[in-house]
């Protein structure tokens, strides 16, 4: 039997209380079992109770008095059956921002009373390990000289403390081989072999010996540098040789998290190619059933969880995942999370984590947000550049500027595709719009021309059937909006074709950053306007630093704009 309460949205949090302080207090206190979830409407809440009648009605005369809600508008011993349940339409990754409005006063009297709570709970927590590097005889015999010439020449690798470098310790070693990182983990030398990988990418020569020493590190460098598997491995690492043994702890230890459902999915596939010792992985985001992902939650009972912000929340402030055992936290492409605006889910989400857990945080750029970001999440963090803090497209992409009118994209898009598109390629088509990229994908389809497309408005299953078909080479053509731009590794993608400029000069990196990737050779084609003058400058830096052709009309664009 169950009593459901119909409250407001933004009175959720203080239910719960910082870190569940609240909601765990009136659950000891009543012996209700009290979960919140989501209403009809994303501006209402329901607080499901369960238990004996009595704990029922005092859990719910507790909870009436934080919320000043009418207790004659509940509804009492409503079947708690799943049929009862109203079917929940998510379109939008993060959760609403009413949610989360809280005035200072609500917010000081929830920290307040959960401070001490906090404190107790982080003294019962068992120590982290963090350090677990083994130098190689090899590194170790490095000199200083040897190790400058090494950094130089792996694409001007950079390194260095944030804060103070007087009250630091010293910097590691770059490696150069797996050997030389793994040698001491021969259970991680065995996955990567089975990958036929030649040799370390410079992100992770670097960032392998720094974070497996414990550090926190920040690292910024270009998509499709190797990121991802820079801290997957450290992670398996982290994860395995706690003191707690696995089945013992609570929760996840290792959470990732990325800004679209599209990454989210890769790092996810990425990191089961890698696992071992039966480690459970499991990714996380909107568009999808919450409640199959919480029965989910609760038969696979993951180490890992890789998810977008807005429904890692989602799931906390019900209480469906318990972030408080979590050692190990990687903030992916924080900037474009932060472009995204999902500071407020991060912020909420990542209340629940001990503070003194370690953290990686990777960008493709560092403004001055992800700078405040970093600031409040690492600790004396190792700052790792790759190459230049400035944006430029990766040396493997040889970049085509097309200069033309608006109106005659069609037609070139339609000669390209007719007379010179190479029939074994595989090419992603970015357009701005999603109904334009409807229109080109129906437009493809009468004419026969095998291709897929993927954009937000679509259905889940949708986006994934048709990444999955061209990552096989089902079809050789996705037709996408920016939702593709990052993070995405479709293995072997020999063209990108910018239709549509974007909105940001960023993104442009990120789209063509799609080829090229793991040393290969790509090419990018980027139609180019009148409409998208106000790109010209910034593109014609990228391209001159990148060593690519640059039309003059570009030139005469750009000193126009400038008069």
């Amino acid at each position: 039997m169950t009593t459901m309460m119909e409250i407001e949205s933004t009175m959720a949090g203080m239910v719960i209380g910082r870190g569940g302080a609240k909601i765990k207090s009136i659950q000891k206190e009543t012996g209700a079992v009290i979960k919140i979830i989501d209403g009809v409407s994303y501006d209402k809440r329901i607080v499901r109770i369960t238990g004996s009648e009595d704990s029922q009605r005092k859990a719910l005369n507790m909870i009436s008095s934080i919320t000043n809600c009418n207790v004659g508008s509940v509804q009492i011993n409503a079947p708690s059956s799943s049929s009862q349940k109203k079917p929940r339409q998510v379109r939008r990754e993060q959760s609403p921002p009413e949610q989360l409005r809280l005035t200072a006063e609500q917010w000081a009297e929830i920290e307040s009373e959960a401070e001490e709570i906090m404190q107790k709970e982080m003294e019962s927590y068992p120590v982290i390990k963090k350090d677990f590097y083994v130098e190689h005889p090899d590194i170790t015999a490095l000199s200083d000289i040897e190790v400058s010439d090494f950094r130089h020449h792996k694409n001007c690798i950079l390194v260095e403390y944030v804060e103070d470098a007087s009250n630091s310790q010293t910097i590691p070693k770059p490696v150069k081989t797996f050997q030389h990182a793994f040698h001491a983990f021969p259970e991680i030398l065995k996955v990567i072999n089975k990958q036929s990988f030649v040799e370390p990418s410079p992100v992770q020569c670097q960032a392998w010996p720094i974070i497996m020493s414990g550090h926190d590190l920040i690292a910024i460098a270009q998509t499709g540098s190797g990121k991802t598997l820079a801290y997957i491995l450290p992670a398996l690492i982290h994860l395995v040789r706690q003191p707690v043994e696995r089945h013992l702890r609570i929760g996840p230890s290792v959470v990732i998290l990325g800004p679209t459902r599209e990454l989210v999915q890769q790092i996810e596939v990425e990191t089961k190619k890698y696992v071992y010792d039966n480690i459970h992985v499991m990714s996380i985001y909107g568009g999808v059933d919450v409640n199959d992902q919480i029965n989910t939650l609760d038969d696979v009972k993951p180490d890992i969880i890789i998810a977008t912000p807005g429904r890692l929340n989602d799931l906390v402030s019900i209480m469906a995942i318990k972030l408080n055992h979590v050692s190990y936290l990687v903030l992916d492409e924080a900037d474009r999370m932060l472009d995204m605006g999902f500071q407020n889910q991060i912020e909420l989400a990542l209340r629940h984590i001990r503070s003194d857990r370690q953290t990686i945080l990777t960008s493709a750029t560092w403004p001055e947000t992800v700078k405040k970001l970093a600031n409040y999440y690492t600790t004396n963090p190792l700052h790792i550049t790759i190459g230049s803090f400035d944006l430029t497209t990766v040396s493997t992409v040889k970049q085509k500027l097309v200069m033309l009118k608006e109106n005659k994209k069609e037609i070139w898009l339609d000669k390209y595709m007719e007379k010179q598109f190479p029939k074994d390629y595989k090419v992603i088509i970015f357009m701005r719009k999603k109904i334009s990229v409807d229109k080109l994908y129906t437009k493809f389809q009468q004419k026969n021309i095998n291709c897929r497309c993927i954009h937000s408005g679509r259905l889940q299953t949708d986006r994934d059937s048709s990444l999955a078909d061209i990552r096989s080479g089902i079809v050789p053509i996705l037709i996408a909006t920016d939702v593709a731009s990052r993070g995405l590794d479709i293995k072997d993608l020999n063209l990108v074709i910018n239709y549509d400029f974007p909105l940001n000069i960023e993104e442009y990196v990120h789209r063509v950053g799609r080829t090229g990737r793991a040393g290969k050779y790509g090419e990018a084609i980027t139609l180019f306007s009148d409409r998208d003058k106000q790109h010209a400058a910034a593109l014609i830096n990228i391209l001159e630093k990148s060593k690519q052709l640059v039309p003059p009309e570009l030139y005469e664009m750009a000193n126009k704009m400038n008069i």
